[in-house]
């Protein structure tokens, strides 16, 4: 069983997120472990819309260094889902 609210964990909210929203695609933080299918899945039930396409990318860890310390950022999973020009996500919209 799947549970949807933990397949999107959070909005990605970015000078480049918001230039792709005016073209109706929606950046989310996803679970590792989702794929293509469950993501659509999941915004169509959570935010009631219906999805065209998915894209899913992984982001790697960028190196940070911490007093004499080397390591990296954790790497995370990106999707981009297109919605149809005549829906939108009005949580983004600031409904």
């Amino acid at each position: 069983m799947i549970v949807y609210e933990k397949v999107l964990i959070e909005p990605v909210l970015s000078e480049k997120a918001n230039v792709l929203r005016e073209e109706g695609k929606y950046v989310f933080k996803v679970d590792p472990s989702a794929n293509k299918i469950q993501i659509k899945e999941a915004v169509r039930r959570l935010f009631n819309v219906h999805p065209v396409s998915c894209t899913v990318m992984v982001v790697g860890g960028k190196p940070k260094r911490q007093r004499y310390r080397a390591g990296y950022t954790s790497s995370w999973k990106k999707a981009i889902v297109r919605l149809p020009k005549d829906e939108k996500i009005a949580l983004f919209e600031g409904v």
